[in-house]
């Protein structure tokens, strides 16, 4: 069975979601496909900083910054920087007033993605829509084949499919590339009761424990939870190869404490208290200044656009952004895609080369010899002055 839609979006994400959204206030249908079986298919992630430029930019053009706001975290803007000997050598507070250019609210990525899911009208998104490839036809429409063997047509195809996009080949043969860094997930239930040590250590919002290239980076979650990354320099094979056994929670500790011997035992019982399971994630970035020529009919957004390490905290914020660019462009040019394409593109390009320079940056900044000096010395450079 084929069926055909105007524009096509591939993936759920945020940053198709705030496409969806920003064309369904101005009148314009799509259809989002997304291979979850449902919205809570899986688990979205931790918490999200939303910058004014950018993350802050789409939810006004989605009409949707006033509700986003009642889901801040209070406190969550709090910054920690400890060395492995769990010395806090930075501890700021969170002035919570959103006033200033540089008011980046903490924001739970599962309330975000549910409060664009719940702004959409009713059957936009196609759960369980796997798509498994796409193929282009004539005058710039494209056809696209789902795991259940149905088909679509559409004029406009969007890949917002992330870091290994099934729409990206259509336009370039870039893939992601290992970065040297591998995190492992883990989650502290109930923290404040439970886990009382690994509570203090993390605060009210972010912490950085950092020596010796690796690090502990967490956040304190909405629910009491606490969200750690533990991130080591590893080889790409690293979680595949058998070396830690991830389907064991415990033996996965052991395994990961042997790195951190030397570390201070309250940072330290952050990996041994871990409740659940641990999950690896190789940290993979495109190259940076990644671009293709213009192809009709079809372009990226997102992680499929400009998947970077997280060491800007731009990911989910250029997603949005994207998502409601592109929306504008197609607008500002009714009935000439080619033209809402081109002007799309030619501001994506520079500023997601320019985030992505700043992420490789920052993850040589955090993972240095004498880190967390270099943290720190960022940190003072972004402090206003007095």
């Amino acid at each position: 069975m084929t069926t055909y839609h105007s524009i096509a979006i591939i993936g759920a994400g945020l940053g198709g979601l705030t496409l969806a959204r920003v064309l369904h206030l101005n009148g314009i249908e799509s259809a989002v496909f997304d291979l979850d079986a449902s919205p809570t298919a899986r688990t979205q992630g931790g918490m999200l900083d939303l910058h004014v430029e950018s993350g802050q930019r789409a939810l006004r053009a989605a009409g949707l910054y006033d509700e986003f706001r009642a889901l801040v975290h209070q406190g969550g803007e709090a910054t920690r920087v400890l060395d492995k000997h769990a010395t806090v050598l930075l501890a700021e507070d969170d002035d919570g007033d959103g006033s200033s250019e540089r008011d980046r609210p903490e924001v739970n990525r599962r309330s975000l993605r549910d409060l664009l899911l719940n702004s959409l009208p009713d059957g936009t998104v196609r759960w369980g829509a796997k798509l498994t490839g796409a193929r282009p036809l004539a005058n710039g429409r494209h056809e696209v084949t789902l795991a259940d063997g149905s088909t679509i047509t559409t004029d406009l195809l969007i890949g917002a499919d992330g870091a290994w996009s099934k729409v990206r080949p259509l336009l370039s043969d870039a893939k992601p590339l290992y970065s040297g860094l591998s995190f492992v997930e883990l989650n502290l239930e109930d923290a404040d009761t439970r886990h009382p040590r690994a509570a203090k250590l993390v605060g009210p919002g972010v912490l950085f424990a950092l020596g010796n290239g690796k690090g502990l980076l967490g956040h304190r979650d909405t629910d009491g939870s606490l969200h750690i990354y533990v991130a080591l320099q590893a080889d790409a094979d690293w979680s595949t190869s058998g070396a830690i056994d991830f389907s064991d929670a415990e033996k996965a500790k052991l395994a990961l404490l042997e790195s951190f011997a030397d570390w201070h035992d309250d940072l330290r019982a952050i990996i041994t208290d871990a409740d659940g399971d641990l999950v690896p994630r190789p940290i993979n970035a495109l190259p940076i200044g990644h671009r293709w020529e213009r192809v009709p009919g079809v372009t990226l957004l997102g992680d499929a656009a400009h998947v970077m390490s997280p060491f800007a905290g731009e990911g989910a914020n250029l997603a949005m952004l994207d998502g409601a660019e592109l929306a504008a462009a197609i607008v500002a040019n009714p009935g000439r895609p080619e033209d809402a394409l081109t002007q799309y593109e030619q501001a994506l390009f520079p500023r997601s080369e320019t985030a992505a320079a700043d992420s490789a940056d920052n993850l040589v900044m955090c993972f240095a010899p004498d880190s967390p000096q270099g943290l720190l010395d960022f940190f003072a450079e972004m402090r206003p002055p007095e």
